[in-house]
């Protein structure tokens, strides 16, 4: 069989992806003495909870296909989560599905939405990069805005989706109640759909920390911030950073019932199933806290040792307050601190991957081991 040359023109025109810009400065990093300290990306580095693999395990039978919309108990196991983690009662469980990663569906939303040309997608000012890649996937225009306040008048009338990060990559940002309830308000006023990305929510720090007395993180789909339904509300969630199951590729979404059905269904065209040992998986992970609350209190301690070695490198680090990442200023160039740090054997993030916005600021990631967390310290504190 013989096929005809491509055509010229095939393929998507899509932005290099923006990682490999760091080749060099890894390089450079890794020629330390000491080796290098990776604090860029935030890939987990601690093991994966063993309820979790066991789980995992005693599924490794799977010989037929798994449903798209998830199992029965999975779906059970991530109503009952909400209800328990997040405060949404009563979610209903056809309004909700496991999702391969998070960043799959934040790539496929506005594909799977039936976005296009001359359509609208809203991301923050600083923001992770894919949701613009999602919108250009589906052909759409990307715009960056923290409120459809700040848009004109024709562009706020092309607004299909709006994403919203709480809490933020890279910026650590929380929004309250209120400031959510008012981009729900604005959005449903456009007809635009709402997307929360809320994967860091379990990890709340300072008056955002529940575990030692502060504020639960709020989400899209809390009852003072949905109102009384979810229409037009989506939540994404994801166990990668809470569970250390970056590998597993597992995730949900949860929201407005008849928007889900549909998405259910374009997802079963596409074949976009979750494997059916990564679903038992899942629901083993969403029953047990104490592994979650466990690799928080890991993460609490490398941020409290990384926290004062940046400001004592002359990194200022604003906002920070959620999340994996410090986000941070030495006032100067980004790739100016990013080039000083490598030097130094240590691998942080441009802020510049994260929108014009992100000028001058690079991200430090608190998924390092406990041994190189203690090795960027020292170095830290020897500039």
């Amino acid at each position: 069989m013989t096929f005809a040359a491509p055509r010229e023109g095939f393929g998507l025109s899509l932005p290099d992806y923006p990682w490999n810009a760091m080749a060099p400065y890894v390089r450079q990093a890794s020629e330390h003495p000491d080796g290098s300290v990776n604090l860029s990306i935030g890939t987990p580095v601690d093991p994966t909870a063993m309820v979790v693999q066991e789980a995992l395990t005693e599924a490794a039978n799977a010989p037929g296909y798994p449903t798209t919309q998830g199992t029965a108990q999975l779906r059970t196991a991530i109503v009952d989560w909400y209800a328990r983690r997040r405060a949404v009662p009563d979610l209903d469980p056809g309004a909700v599905m496991p999702t391969l990663g998070s960043k799959e569906l934040v790539a496929w939303l506005p594909t799977l939405l039936g976005l296009g040309a001359g359509d609208v997608v809203v991301r923050p000012t600083v923001a992770y990069p894919t949701y613009d890649i999602g919108a250009l996937l589906a052909g759409a225009t990307p715009v960056a805005a923290d409120s459809l306040e700040e848009l004109d008048d024709e562009t706020r009338s092309k607004v299909r989706l709006v994403w919203v990060n709480s809490p933020a990559n890279p910026t650590g940002i929380v929004r309250s109640k209120d400031q959510l309830a008012a981009v729900v308000r604005q959005a449903r006023e456009a007809g635009a759909v709402v997307a929360s990305d809320e994967c860091y929510a379990e990890l709340g720090w300072d008056q955002w920390d529940s575990d030692r007395g502060g504020e639960p993180v709020p989400g899209i789909l809390h009852p003072d911030v949905a109102g009384a339904d979810h229409h037009r509300l989506l939540s994404v969630y994801s166990l990668s950073k809470q569970s250390n199951m970056a590998g597993y590729r597992a995730a949900f979404a949860a929201g407005d019932a008849e928007l889900m059905a549909n998405l259910i269904n374009s997802r079963k065209h596409a074949g976009m199933i979750v494997p059916f040992p990564v679903q038992q998986a899942m629901r083993a992970a969403l029953d047990d806290d104490a592994h979650v609350e466990a690799q928080k209190d890991l993460y609490r301690s490398r941020r409290e040792r990384l926290l004062p070695a940046l400001r004592q490198a002359g990194i200022r680090v604003e906002h920070s307050e959620a999340g994996l990442y410090l986000w941070g200023t030495a006032g100067e160039d980004t790739w100016t601190t990013v080039g000083r740090l490598a030097a130094a054997g240590i691998v942080v993030g441009p802020g510049t991957f994260y929108g014009q916005a992100g000028e001058g600021f690079i991200r430090v990631s608190l998924t390092g081991t406990d041994e190189r967390v203690d090795a960027a310290v020292q170095r830290l504190q020897s500039l």
